[in-house]
C-alpha cells in the first residue's frame, strides 16, 4: 500500500524555486514588513511505505512582504551536516537569527534571510547539557522579556528532559533537568507568568522499534492488545501473527516512539524561578498532546489554578506508525487545581482540529480567541476555525472544495491592541491547479483579505511563523 505521506500534497517537491514580484489578489496590509516562513518534511528520495511523516529532510518556504507587495518567494532545503534527521518542523526568528528546528536530538540550524543554510546553531556554545545539544520544535517566547523558553527531550538523555531559557542575546541563560516517569515524546510545552508546563504522556521511547522493528503493542498478546486499546484491535496481520506465535517485524518503523498503555499521563508545573526538583505533577486521563493553544494562571489567592488549552488526541502511535491517525483530536481545557492537586478537563467543541494558534502577545496570560485548522481523518481539510473560549462558541470558514489549509498564524495589527485585530496567515493548496497560495484572512471575521499566488506547490507540512523586519 502506498504511503499517504509521500502522495498527493504530502509528496515532496524536487526543485528549489525563487520568484519575484508575486501576483496578489486582494490587498496586503501596508503595515506588514517581514517574511512568512514555514517548515516541513521534504525527503529528497522515496523512503518507502512505512516512512514516518515526521522524518525526512526539511524544507523552508518563505514569502517576503513589504509595502503592500509580495517581493519574493523562496523554498530551500535545510542542509544538515552529517545528520539524517534534520530540522524539518518549525522555523523561528530569535536574537536576529532565523532558526530551523526539530525535536529529539538534532541541533537547530541557522538560515540566512534568503533561507540558505548557514549551519548548526548551539546558541554561542551554551546549548550543551549531558553531552546533548538537542533542542525542541516548540519554544515559547515571553512577550515581556523576549526570552525563549523550551522543554527539550532526547532518548540519549534517558528519563531526563531539559528546561532551557534562551535570552534576548541568543545564549542559554537557564538550564534545569526534569525527571519524567519514562522517556516521553514531548512535542510542545506551555508558559504562564510563573510556570513552565511540561507534558509526560504515554507516547514513549520504544527500544524494540530500534532493535528489531517491533512496536511495543505488537509484542502483546491479542487480548492484551485489545485491552490496551480499549477494545480497538491491532491490524489483523499483527493479531494473526502473534496468535500463531510468529515474530512480528516492522523493519521500516524509523520513529522509535509508540503508545505505552502502562505510562501514567500527567501534566507538570515547574516554577520559572526554580529547578526540576520543584516540579509538581497532575494526573490526567490517558491521551496525547502535540500542541498547546495557551496557558495562564487563574483562580483566587486561596484557590489558585493553572488553565491550559490544548488539542487532545485520545492516543497516538498505537496502531498507525507512520503519522497521527488515532481518533478525533479536539480542543480541551485542563484546569490544574494547585490546592487539591487535581486536574479537570473540559472539551470545547466537536470539531476535529489541530495546529492551534493565538495572539502571542498574550503568551502566559488569559486569552479569549484561538484559531485552528479543521482535520478530515488523518488529513487536512479546507476549514479555518476561530474559537471564543470565553463565550464557548466556534466560528468556521470553508476555503473551498479541493483546497487544503495548513497552519495559520495570527499577525497583529500594530495599530491596535485588540486580541483579534490582525490577520491570519498560512499556505493553502489548490488541488485543481496543484499550486499554493499564501492566504490572509481577517482574524475578526475570517473573511478574505488577500492571497499571494506562488509559482509552485507547498507540500503539507508543519509550523509557520511571521518573522517581522527586513533582516
Amino acid at each position: 500500500m502506498p504511503n499517504r505521506y509521500l502522495a498527493d500534497n504530502f509528496a515532496p517537491v524536487h526543485t528549489e524555486l525563487t520568484a519575484f514580484d508575486l501576483p496578489v489578489t486582494g490587498n496586503l496590509p501596508e503595515h506588514l514588513d517581514g517574511r512568512y516562513l514555514r517548515n516541513g518534511p521534504n525527503p529528497a528520495e522515496d523512503l518507502g511505505p512505512q516512512h514516518h511523516w515526521f522524518l525526512g529532510q526539511g524544507m523552508v518556504h518563505g514569502v517576503r512582504i513589504a509595502g503592500g507587495r509580495a517581493e519574493w518567494y523562496r523554498n530551500r532545503w535545510v542542509k544538515p551536516q552529517g545528520e539524517d534527521h534534520g530540522p524539518n518542523t518549525n522555523v523561528v526568528q530569535h536574537a536576529g537569527k532565523t532558526l530551523a528546528i526539530v525535536e529529539s536530538g538534532p541541533t537547530p540550524y541557522e538560515l540566512t534571510f534568503d533561507l540558505d543554510t548557514v549551519g548548526r546553531c548551539d546558541f554561542g556554545g551554551t546549548l550543551d547539557f549531558g553531552g546533548s545539544q538537542g533542542y525542541t520544535a516548540h519554544p515559547h517566547a515571553d512577550p515581556v522579556t523576549g526570552d525563549l523558553h523550551a522543554i527539550s527531550y532526547n532518548w540519549m538523555r534517558g528519563t531526563k528532559v531539559d528546561y532551557t531559557v534562551v535570552g534576548a542575546d541568543g545564549t542559554v541563560v537557564k538550564h534545569a533537568e526534569i525527571e519524567t516517569g519514562g522517556m516521553p515524546m514531548i512535542h510542545d510545552c506551555a508558559l504562564t507568568e510563573h510556570y513552565v508546563v511540561v507534558y509526560d504522556l504515554p507516547v514513549t521511547f520504544d527500544m524494540g522499534m530500534v532493535t528489531d522493528g517491533v512496536p511495543r503493542l505488537a509484542r502483546l498478546t491479542p487480548r492484551q492488545q485489545r485491552d490496551a486499546l480499549g477494545g480497538n484491535p491491532m491490524p489483523e496481520w499483527i493479531v494473526d501473527a502473534v496468535a500463531r506465535g510468529e515474530s512480528v517485524t516492522n523493519p521500516a518503523a524509523p520513529l522509535p516512539y509508540s503508545w505505552d498503555p502502562d505510562h501514567v499521563a500527567r501534566i507538570g508545573l515547574v516554577p520559572r524561578d526554580g529547578d526540576g526538583s520543584d516540579v509538581r505533577w497532575f494526573e490526567i486521563d490517558p491521551c496525547y498532546i502535540f500542541h498547546t493553544l495557551n496557558a495562564f494562571e487563574s483562580g483566587t489567592p486561596g484557590s489558585p489554578e493553572v488553565v491550559l488549552d490544548a488539542v487532545r488526541h485520545p492516543r497516538m502511535f498505537a496502531t498507525d506508525y507512520t503519522g497521527p491517525n488515532e481518533g478525533l483530536a479536539s480542543l480541551v481545557r485542563f484546569t490544574l487545581d494547585l490546592s487539591s492537586g487535581k486536574a479537570r478537563e473540559h472539551r470545547f467543541d466537536e470539531h476535529a482540529q489541530e495546529f492551534p494558534r493565538y495572539d502571542e502577545r498574550l503568551t502566559g496570560r488569559p486569552h479569549r480567541f484561538g484559531y485552528a485548522i479543521g482535520m478530515v481523518g488523518a488529513g487536512f481539510g479546507d476549514t479555518v476555525l476561530k474559537h471564543d473560549v470565553v463565550a464557548g462558541t466556534t466560528q468556521s470558514r470553508r476555503l473551498g472544495a479541493g483546497r487544503e489549509a495548513g497552519e495559520f498564524c495570527f499577525v497583529p495589527d500594530p495599530g491596535s491592541d485588540g486580541e483579534d485585530h490582525g490577520v491570519l496567515m498560512g499556505y493553502v493548496h489548490d488541488r485543481a491547479t496543484d499550486r499554493s497560495d499564501l492566504v490572509l484572512l481577517d482574524a475578526q471575521t475570517l473573511e478574505h483579505v488577500a492571497a499571494v499566488h506562488l509559482p509552485g506547490r507547498v507540500p503539507t507540512g508543519f509550523h509557520g511563523n511571521w518573522a517581522p523586519g527586513a533582516g
